[in-house]
């Protein structure tokens, strides 16, 4: 039985090497928790400063996927593509808690540049039929995301075709004879570019970037539950402190100032002694309607966390604990 199913600390699997490491522990260290390794930079696990409910495994991004998956872990960080091609029932294991904005990565169908009549996945169908009628075959799709690839040909009624599990550089796959199309993973398009591919025009499966989640399948305690909740309202705070900004002003204009801002459309504030806070893209539009009233000086100032009294994200994972 894991240790995750025995009780004991929350266990939160990180990424243990490469660009997704080096992310994932940036931004939990911008959150205020920075990641200390436990038995030097090899060692494979790790503590929290200011969590020390909550251990640390370092694990591949992949492993960390089927960590959850299997219940070996209650939190990770690990990409979405991994998730969702471990099963095509991701919403009954895995709750997805919080997309961190790192890890971005876009699965694509590409086919080769020389099919020019070839731009969507509509006309992938109709090649798949002629090539079935003239060859005696169906249309060869090189990838390494299987469960995702069929439910995206599905989507689109692509019939006849059969996938050619890939085990090294799927773009290569085409010039190599082994596939007539690719689904892989890009983040720039450049390296199928190179290989003489081109991203269909609806040929975008997933748009994958990295997750903090929840495993479903975890057996989890009331004590568990609490360290996850004190974790989450931490990351969600520092995540609506990136996204907001207060406005101050003098005492004197507080009631010209909120005539002023209860004016403007669209803009969702939330009152401050003498102050508002807003969302960062509605600055420049609340910072002018206090200018047209005459209120002034004011300041703009970014808060580092912004902590709210609930969580949706927390309470669904508490009903679907039910915890």
């Amino acid at each position: 039985m894991s240790v995750a199913m025995q009780g004991g600390p929350l266990i939160l699997a990180l990424p243990s090497k490469g660009r997704l490491k080096e992310q994932a522990e940036a931004w939990l260290a911008d959150c205020g928790l920075p990641v200390r390794s436990v038995g030097g930079d090899r060692g494979y696990a790790a503590r929290i400063d200011g969590l020390e409910d909550v251990e640390v495994r370092l694990v591949s991004a992949a492993e960390i996927a089927g960590a959850l998956f299997s219940g070996e872990a209650h939190l990770g960080v690990t990409g979405e593509d991994l998730l969702r091609e471990l099963a095509d029932d991701l919403d009954d294991r895995i709750l997805l808690l919080q997309a961190l904005g790192f890890g971005r990565a876009d699965l694509v169908v590409a086919a080769p540049k020389g099919w020019i009549d070839v731009d969507t996945m509509a006309d992938v169908d109709e090649v798949a039929h002629l090539f079935l009628a003239r060859t005696g075959r169906r249309l060869r799709v090189a990838t390494k995301y299987l469960t995702q690839t069929r439910a995206f040909f599905a989507q689109h009624g692509v019939i006849d075709y059969r996938i050619v599990e890939s085990g090294g550089a799927t773009e290569g796959a085409p010039a190599a004879g082994a596939a007539e199309l690719v689904a892989d993973i890009t983040t720039t398009g450049a390296t199928l570019a190179a290989n003489g591919l081109k991203v269909l025009s609806d040929g975008l499966i997933l748009a994958s970037q990295a997750q903090l989640a929840a495993s479903l399948r975890a057996t989890w305690t009331a004590p568990q539950l609490r360290s996850a909740r004190r974790l989450l309202r931490i990351v969600e705070a520092r995540a609506r402190g990136r996204r907001t900004a207060t406005l101050i002003w003098p005492a004197e204009f507080e009631e010209t100032a909120r005539t002023a801002i209860e004016t403007l459309a669209g803009v969702i504030a939330a009152p401050r002694p003498f102050g508002v806070l807003v969302g960062g893209r509605d600055v420049f539009a609340a910072a002018g309607a206090l200018s047209d009233a005459g209120v002034g000086p004011v300041t703009v100032a970014n808060p580092t966390y912004v902590f709210e009294a609930a969580s949706e994200v927390i309470e669904e994972l508490a009903r679907r604990l039910q915890l």
